[in-house]
C-alpha cells in the first residue's frame, strides 16, 4: 500500500532555470516534455536567459522534467536550476 501512496503523491512546483535559453525552443520543449510527462506546466517569465516555470503533477515525473529540462535542447545551455517546493499532496493523483 505504500509504494502505492508513493506513486500517487503529488507536488506543485516552480522551476526557475538560467543559462542561454532560446525563448522559443526552450518553451516549446518545457511545453512536449510536460505533455510527455502528463504534468500541468503554467509559464510564469520567459526570456532568452531565465524562466519561471510552475509544474504539477506525479512527485518522480516532476523529478523527470526537472532532469529533462535542465538538459534542455540542442540550442540551450542550463547553467542553474532553483527548485521551489509549493504544494505537495500524498494519496491524490493530477
Amino acid at each position: 500500500m505504500k509504494v502505492l501512496q508513493a506513486q500517487m503523491k503529488t507536488e506543485q512546483v516552480i522551476f526557475s532555470f538560467t543559462g542561454t535559453l532560446p525563448a522559443q525552443s526552450f518553451h516549446e520543449f518545457a511545453q512536449h516534455r510536460a505533455k510527455r510527462l502528463s504534468l500541468q506546466l503554467e509559464t510564469q517569465f520567459q526570456n532568452n536567459t531565465k524562466a519561471r516555470m510552475q509544474v504539477t503533477g506525479q512527485t518522480d515525473l516532476v523529478d523527470a522534467f526537472e532532469m529533462a529540462l535542465s538538459l534542455g535542447p540542442p540550442d540551450c545551455v542550463v547553467r542553474d536550476v532553483q527548485r521551489i517546493a509549493t504544494q505537495s499532496e500524498e494519496g491524490k493523483s493530477s
